[in-house]
């Protein structure tokens, strides 16, 4: 199982000192240091208008580290395709993959959160087609040996093509997927699948029954599964202190920045983010005690290797992308984290 370095740049929080700016640099310093770590691939997250995280531009962040690294992935956590043109997208990414020697491995959902919609003038309730044309669109502007044209519902164009073209043949997509019919979506395309630990736990019951629903549907339509990747929260913590530290930190960074982000309400969110509901009641009514292995990596060295080999790697997961630095965890702290990850717990996945 590989390991990589993941940041929604969660920065929504009362009486915050940190500033935008200096959280986005903090982000680049670590996703370098994860390269100097050896660390598998650095997730960079898209948000807007700091309704949740900082970085409304993963691409050029990531354009960015690539100048500066030589072995580490580049992937977005996640590009929120209804959000832009999928032809814009499918130029961007090929250019960084030439750029990095084919170090791209593409992230893409739809989002959660209305308030980023609104803006761009892009229908929240129609999102859900929105992104299944605009896949439909990447992939061929991908794989397509000429140009292509396209008349649907949300985009029509004639005579397409990228320029440059990826160097990887072709780029590696994954469809980040709460819900069934996302797994479906991906299952349907061939691609490969992000969820995040607690998410998966809270929809299917275990990461390994997510696993195994996403390998059952990809049967069904005789498709062979692709990579799969899991998100994890982390926290190093050797004393009660520093756990309950942890978890009151794990805590804040759901009520402040995930539960204004995520549709809670079934009278105003569209009919298939109404499941929401029930993570946002969660989320509200949630004790710094509740957090367990199937959301949280917490503890020290020997527990989290233990959950990761009961939760992720039974599952048969291909890598777990980690959360290190959420609720304000200083920037220090973070790099201690990460370098520790790395010399006392990733050797027991070597293999």
């Amino acid at each position: 199982m590989k390991f990589g370095y993941f940041t929604l740049g969660d920065n929504n929080y009362r009486d915050n000192p940190r500033g935008p700016n200096a959280y986005v640099l903090d982000i680049v310093d670590e996703a370098l240091h994860a390269e100097t770590l050896g660390m598998h691939s650095a997730w960079i997250g898209e948000h807007h208008f700091s309704t949740l995280g900082v970085n409304s531009s993963p691409e050029l962040v990531l354009t960015h580290i690539a100048a500066r690294t030589k072995h580490i992935r580049l992937a977005p956590a996640v590009t929120v395709l209804p959000l832009h043109h999928p032809i814009r997208i499918a130029e961007q990414w090929a250019t960084l993959d030439l750029l990095s020697g084919g170090r791209v491995d593409f992230a893409t959902g739809r989002g959660y959160d209305r308030r980023e919609y609104a803006p761009f003038h892009v229908s929240f309730e129609d999102n859900a087609a929105i992104f299944a044309e605009g896949l439909d669109i990447l992939q061929r502007l991908w794989t397509s040996d000429g140009a292509i044209s396209h008349k649907g519902k949300y985009y029509d164009f004639e005579d397409v093509w990228v320029t440059p073209v990826p160097v990887q043949k072709p780029i590696p997509i994954y469809v980040a997927a709460f819900s069934r019919p996302t797994l479906e979506l991906a299952c349907k395309r061939g691609l490969g699948l992000v969820v995040a630990a607690g998410q998966a736990s809270a929809m299917h019951g275990s990461l390994v029954a997510t696993a195994n629903l996403y390998r059952e549907i990809c049967a069904q339509n005789n498709v062979a599964p692709k990579r799969m990747i899991t998100s994890y929260f982390i926290h190093f913590a050797d004393t009660p202190a520093e756990e309950r530290a942890a978890r009151e930190r794990q805590l804040r960074y759901h009520k402040e920045c995930t539960s204004p982000a995520f549709p809670g309400d079934p009278k105003t969110a569209p009919e298939n983010y109404h499941y929401f509901a029930k993570i946002v009641e969660r989320y509200q009514t949630q004790k710094p005690e509740d957090f367990n292995g199937a959301n949280v990596l917490l503890g020290k060295a020997q527990q989290i290797i233990d959950t990761l080999k009961e939760k992720v790697e039974a599952a048969g997961f291909d890598e777990t992308i980690l959360y290190f630095n959420l609720g304000l965890k200083p920037h220090g702290q973070v790099k201690d984290e990460m370098s520790r990850f790395m010399e006392e717990v990733a050797p027991h996945f070597a293999k």
